[in-house]
């Protein structure tokens, strides 16, 4: 299957590539299930959300998720790189400075799994755009007290913490610290 060309936007003077092959990835490697990524399933951490691809549900898809069902991955790939699309640029709403591809994939994929108004109601999005890059990424993982943040679900009216949620916060903050290739 050919992939399509990646659409670029331009943001305060900075062009930033929509659903890169690099962002791409980084979902994948926190959202597949590996074992059968292109089968319906219900998300346990998700209240049960009929789940397939790299997290794509009813709210996101064109089509349904059925529990059950098998996509095929060329459908993975078209809804996957849509569902980026429309969150990147929905995203970009919220960003008031410059930031590079790294940054902006960082808070694209913490957008993809918390929701695009979560993140930019975040104190992490709010550093950033205040200037403070540094602070605003190592927000994605860590509360100002220094506890996870981002890591937990509510399961039975109890908050619990997910190991995987801040493994993934902590790769989050990396890469959004991380200076972009010049």
């Amino acid at each position: 299957m050919e992939r399509p060309s990646p659409k670029v936007v331009v943001k305060f003077g900075v062009p930033l590539v929509l659903a890169s092959a690099a962002y791409l990835g980084f979902v994948n490697k926190w959202e597949a299930d590996k074992q059968q990524a292109t089968k319906v399933y219900a998300d346990r951490l998700a209240r049960g959300e009929p789940t397939v691809c790299d997290g794509i549900t009813n709210a996101v898809s064109p089509y349904p998720v059925i529990v059950g069902d098998t996509w095929t991955p060329e459908r993975c790939a078209e809804v996957n790189r849509m569902v980026a699309e429309k969150t990147q640029l929905k995203l970009l709403d919220c960003v008031k400075t410059r930031i590079g591809q790294n940054t902006f994939d960082a808070l694209s994929s913490h957008a993809h799994n918390v929701g695009v108004g979560n993140t930019c109601a975040s104190r992490a999005l709010g550093l950033i755009n205040a200037g403070r890059l540094s602070e605003g990424c190592h927000a994605l993982a860590f509360t100002p007290a220094g506890e996870p943040n981002w890591s937990y679900v509510t399961e039975g009216g109890q908050k619990k913490f997910v190991q995987g949620l801040f493994n993934r916060r902590k790769d989050e903050a990396q890469l959004c610290a991380r200076k972009d290739a010049a």
